[in-house]
């Protein structure tokens, strides 16, 4: 092997072992949001909650600022989970219904 097959392949290896980890992160996040969502659902509470969206946009957008990450990026990734959550929260809503 090349060292510079080797190299990409440690780098693929470390890319395949973040790739795992965002998937057990996302795993965990939607587990909770799906007991917001059932919290809401049996307090007659909305699905959405627009303010929290924008607080969490905001703060989003500064953490990835900070760590040198796009935030117009890192707000499409959280509106593209939180339009997901909101789906589940309207779905665990209309079961209760």
């Amino acid at each position: 092997m090349s060292d510079h097959t080797a190299t990409l392949a440690q780098y693929r290896a470390s890319i395949d072992n973040i790739d795992a980890a965002l998937v057990h992160i996302l795993a965990e996040r939607f587990r909770i949001t799906k007991a917001v969502g059932e919290f809401k659902a049996r307090n007659g509470l909305p699905p959405a909650d627009k303010a929290r969206e924008a607080d969490q946009i905001a703060r989003l957008r500064r953490l990835a600022g900070n760590a040198n990450l796009d935030p117009d990026f890192s707000e499409k990734f959280l509106n593209f989970i939180v339009a997901e959550v909101i789906r589940h929260h309207e779905q665990a809503r209309d079961k209760g219904d």
